[in-house]
């Protein structure tokens, strides 16, 4: 497992917990947007860097998407 794989993964666990405590959604929920997000396409896309910020930013990065697709 690469360092960027491994950052993702727990940046992912922790952006998934933080949608279901703030939001209140299920699990399944809550992995639903997070993996079908463009918050998570840049996660994972090595160029952009996103995978080296904290997971904070990151949720705050999907709250804005989220905002602004009216997803939620």
């Amino acid at each position: 497992m690469s360092e960027m794989e491994y950052l993702n993964e727990c940046t992912a666990r922790d952006v998934i917990t933080m949608l279901v405590e703030k939001k209140h959604l299920s699990i399944a929920e809550a992995m639903d947007i997070f993996y079908n997000s463009k918050t998570f396409e840049n996660l994972s896309n090595k160029e952009t860097g996103l995978y080296f910020q904290s997971s904070v930013y990151i949720y705050d990065v999907l709250e804005n998407e989220l905002k602004t697709k009216t997803i939620l």
